[in-house]
């Protein structure tokens, strides 16, 4: 029998979630609002903000999975990378709890558990497999060939591809958070309307940097010779930006496979609940005989199944951590 609570606060939800032998009970997840207003996340206000959930959550979860604290087997957390107020309110409160009850402690990258949210449920990738690994703060492609270890070998240079999204979706005015509005706004729209570079980086790194300059430009040439040129082209903008996005990702993805021979393929993190990557992912899949793995919705975002997901198999192998572990922002 193993029992674990999870804990996840890394940017701006505040998640618990029960597991009972590597199945999720519940995974509660309490979002901060109150960040709309400022178009993007404002670490103090969302620090304070996990202080007034956090218990709430963790009640909850246990709760809803008929679990007592004297159940529990272990506590796990975030550890990082995110923000460091954020990552400092779960990770007492782990601490705090499984000190009390005299329990492992299992500190989790959570960049690591993104790709093990593949594992939460049916089908699960076969080792060695590709993770595209996307969110707003990283971009990666990464080999994993077991449940703790795994290789990067490709990342991006300056700025992750969901920064990219929600940048531009702020210059354009789309409400937050950004990504999701955008790839709302492009099933509309037509996705050869407007033409955007494909960023020049040798081998499978990235880079976002450039690409976000180009869409800048084109708003600003735009509006030179037409005030109403982002009303008018609002779909086609975001519908041809997000299609040069993708089609990078997926390239350099297509690349890695050739490389490795590896035909086992898993997508991860916030963007990858990007409708048109998931669309691309299984065109891909049909044409180069790939087996694809992506995970539920709710297990893109983030969320505490995938940090509880990640500490089972931790808990497997008896990997704990140190009380005095501390929280560590990239």
């Amino acid at each position: 029998m193993c029992v674990i609570l999870a804990l996840e606060s890394s940017c701006d939800d505040t998640s618990a979630s029960v597991l009972k032998n590597g199945k999720i009970l519940t995974n509660i997840i309490s979002g901060q609002a109150i960040h709309e207003k400022f178009g993007g996340v404002v670490p103090e206000l969302a620090s304070r903000a996990h202080q007034r959930n956090i218990i709430s959550v963790v009640d909850q979860a246990m709760k809803e999975a008929a679990i007592s604290q004297n159940d529990l087997d272990a506590v796990a957390f975030t550890n990082g990378p995110g923000l460091i107020g954020s990552l400092l309110v779960a990770s007492s409160f782990a601490k705090g709890l499984a000190l009390s009850l005299n329990v492992p402690l299992i500190a989790v990258n959570h960049l690591h558990a993104h790709v093990l949210s593949n594992f939460i449920d049916d089908p699960k990738p076969k080792f060695p497999f590709l993770c595209l690994l996307v969110s707003g703060g990283h971009t990666q492609i990464l080999k994993v060939t077991d449940y703790i270890h795994y290789e990067i070998i490709g990342k991006t240079i300056d700025d992750a591809a969901g920064e990219a999204f929600d940048k531009a979706a702020k210059v354009i005015d789309l409400p937050y958070p950004g990504g999701p509005s955008m790839d709302k706004e492009s099933q509309g729209g037509n996705k050869f309307t407007f033409d955007f570079p494909t960023p020049k980086i040798a081998g499978l790194d990235f880079s976002f940097s450039g690409l976000k300059t180009s869409f800048l430009y084109k708003i600003r040439d735009g509006l030179k010779e037409d005030p109403e040129f982002i009303k008018k082209n609002t779909q086609d903008l975001c519908a041809s930006y997000q299609n040069r996005i993708i089609s990078y990702l997926t390239e350099k993805l297509l690349k890695a496979s050739k490389q490795t021979g590896i035909n086992e393929v898993a997508l991860a993190g916030g963007v990858a609940a990007n409708s048109a990557l998931r669309e691309r992912i299984g065109e891909l899949s049909k044409k180069h005989s790939w087996k694809t793995y992506i995970p539920e919705m709710i297990y893109c975002t983030d969320n505490a199944a995938m940090i509880g997901i990640t500490s089972y198999y931790k808990y497997l192998q008896k990997d704990f951590s140190d009380p005095g572990i501390r929280p560590f922002a990239r």
